[in-house]
């Protein structure tokens, strides 16, 4: 499908409507949930419960354990690549979140192709295929669990809704997890005024800003020092210095122990380096398919700034897409000649 057809076809109180219609709910995204993906789910997961639905969250693996601690109190299913499931039931509503991609949807994919009449969607990335025949898709937000606030709040759902005395496990924590991380704790160009106020607004309703920092950025094993280690060794900077580029082998992560989830953030590093504008992570994920992170920073100082990277577009060029400062592709192809793929690409952005 073309870029410009995937668009908001219907409102958020639209949205609203079909949960409240819908008696049996089933909510997925993306696999390998990042935070906001994560947090998008268990945000409508729990709105949906207290408004008396039956409603499942579905999540596709690898999962990274100290993200996935926040899920608690909510039972979510959680499927493993390695021996897929598919739903045994048949929910009248279909929630997919923070994706609108067939690929990103993997294992759940085939059995969501044929009930895309029954799903909805809500996304904020550029690109995406017709998932769900109806969808709100906000480019300009900075996360997708911002739509989902909207959408809570359209439902008449408290933020405080489902938090216990600590306000852990409630709708707010959920949304202000995929805030939170989807914006690198409020450093990224995506956080803006909606995002501060929202993010206000949640603290205000109980939640723990402390604690899920706690958890998401300093509750890692040993182990991820150790890949991060690997990765900044091997950081080459291209096109005078203006682009940085690491890689990851399947050596690397037997060697040191690390799983690939365990690298969430590790692009962002190369960055602190004043000259450098944009950066790639490559990671060989299994023999033959290599999955690429791309990040750029924003273009600040008027006429006299620095090249700008718009990374949407360099993921394009491999299939893949996102934003213009953080998207991702995979190339199925050893790892040296996916870099010389990456290489060869980077005057295109």
């Amino acid at each position: 499908m073309s870029e410009a057809a995937y668009e908001s076809n219907v409102t958020i109180a639209r949205l609203a409507e079909r949960i409240r219609s819908a008696k049996h709910i089933l909510v997925t995204t993306h696999a390998k949930p990042d935070g906001d993906a994560l947090g998008s789910v268990l945000a409508i997961v729990r709105a949906s419960e207290s408004l008396g639905k039956r409603v499942e969250g579905w999540i596709v693996g690898p999962f990274e354990p100290n993200l996935m601690s926040l899920a608690k109190p909510t039972a979510l299913v959680m499927v493993d690549q390695k021996r897929p499931v598919l739903p045994t039931v048949e929910p009248d509503l279909i929630v997919i979140v923070d994706t609108g991609a067939w690929n990103q949807l993997e294992t759940l994919a085939p059995w969501l192709r044929d009930r895309t009449d029954r799903a909805i969607g809500i996304d904020h990335h550029a690109r995406g295929d017709l998932v769900a025949a109806e969808r709100v898709i906000d480019v300009q937000a900075g996360a997708a669990a911002v739509i989902v606030a909207e959408l809570v709040r359209e439902l008449g759902v408290p933020f405080a809704q489902g938090g216990n005395a600590n306000g852990w496990g409630s709708v707010a924590e959920a949304i202000f997890l995929g805030l939170a991380t989807d914006t690198g704790w409020f450093r990224f160009q995506n956080a803006r005024p909606r995002e501060f106020a929202l993010a206000s607004e949640l603290l205000a309703a109980g939640v723990d800003k402390d604690r899920l920092i706690e958890i998401t950025e300093n509750g890692h094993r040993p182990q991820r020092l150790a890949i991060e280690a690997r990765a900044l060794a091997k950081v080459r900077f291209l096109l005078d210095g203006q682009f940085a580029l690491a890689s990851l082998s399947l050596a690397d992560f037997a060697e040191t122990g690390a799983v690939v989830e365990e690298t969430s953030g590790v692009v962002n590093m190369p960055m602190a380096v004043g000259s450098v504008r944009a950066a790639a992570l490559l990671i060989e994920s299994e023999p033959g398919l290599v999955k690429i992170s791309f990040r750029s920073k924003p273009r600040v100082g008027g006429d006299n700034a620095p090249r700008f990277f718009d990374v949407n577009r360099l993921a394009a060029t491999f299939g893949g897409g996102g934003h213009v400062h953080a998207a991702g592709a995979r190339i199925r192809a050893p790892l040296a000649e996916a870099e010389r793929a990456v290489i060869a690409a980077l005057p295109t952005a």
